[in-house]
């Protein structure tokens, strides 16, 4: 039986949903040219994720080639509340690390569930993901598209009609497909 890394089934649900559903109109350029870093980490605690996340951080710093890291992290933080919490500490760390202004971290997870909407509502699945993520973006980088891209303030109500017009059901069949290999 083949061994599917955690990895490769966020990058699948990148190429399928994020890009595949045009949720991120800025993804695509990058996917293709390899310049999105997939980080698994092994982290079964805050505080070890947050080391994580620092080394990314500094990894970043350091390699201009990479554009946007998703760190991965399956063992820690899967319930939402938590994840969303830790949310506070990964900004605290950008200020420590005097990062604020320069990177942001973008937040993906598989119970994701905005304000005033139900868990089950199918809009959620702008920022679901198969595993729990944390998606660090050069803050430069992403000013410089959203300026270049027409109707950028109109991206998350697409996503969100988007979202509803496919319904829970389809796009829970897409994440499993997603997490499956596309064996569904």
């Amino acid at each position: 039986m083949e061994t599917v890394t955690k990895s490769a089934v966020v990058r699948r649900w990148v190429e399928d949903l994020v890009v595949g559903l045009n949720l991120c109109p800025f993804a695509g350029r990058e996917l293709v040219n390899n310049r999105i870093r997939f980080v698994e980490s092994a982290a079964t605690t805050e505080e070890q994720l947050l080391g994580t996340l620092e080394a990314e951080l500094a990894l970043l710093n350091n390699d201009a080639a990479i554009e946007t890291t998703l760190l991965i992290h399956p063992d820690v933080l899967q319930d939402f509340f938590d994840y969303n919490q830790f949310l506070d500490t990964a900004d605290r760390l950008l200020e420590q690390m005097e990062l604020e202004g320069v990177y942001q971290v973008a937040s993906f997870h598989p119970d994701y569930q905005f304000a005033d909407t139900a868990a089950d509502d199918a809009e959620n699945y702008t920022n679901r993901s198969p595993y729990p993520l944390l998606h660090i973006l050069r803050e430069a980088s992403l000013e410089k598209s959203i300026d270049a891209y027409p109707d950028v303030e109109q991206i998350p109500a697409r996503n969100i009609e988007r979202m509803n017009s496919l319904g829970r059901e389809h796009l829970e069949l897409l994440m499993r497909r997603c997490i499956d290999g596309g064996k569904n």
